[in-house]
């Protein structure tokens, strides 16, 4: 998903199937990333967390245009407990409906 002028970083948060694991990431180039997390899903290819708990169903994410603000909300969200990512994702996607085919 590439928005027209200036750059484009994204944080996003990513679960299993069964919605037990959140990874938060940041790329800047989701489809990209959500592809790359799936296909480390795949069996003897569990090169990342994601990958070994089958997270790349997006649940979340924010888009920016400068990479230090990207990286700095990543780590923020990254530090938090499950129930405030929780909230975050809530205020986005209230039924936690999986949203790779959106982007």
């Amino acid at each position: 998903m590439k928005i027209p002028g200036g750059h484009n970083y994204y944080v996003y948060i990513v679960t299993n199937k069964n919605k037990t694991v959140l990874y938060t990431g940041v790329t800047n180039d989701l489809y990209r990333r959500l592809k790359e997390h799936e296909e480390n899903s795949k069996p003897f290819r569990h090169k990342s967390f994601a990958g070994q708990y089958n997270a790349y169903f997006l649940l979340y994410y924010e888009r920016f245009e400068q990479v230090e603000f990207a990286i700095m909300r990543e780590k923020e969200i990254k530090g938090w407990r499950r129930e405030k990512k929780e909230a975050l994702i809530n205020t986005l996607n209230p039924e936690w409906k999986f949203l790779n085919d959106e982007i």
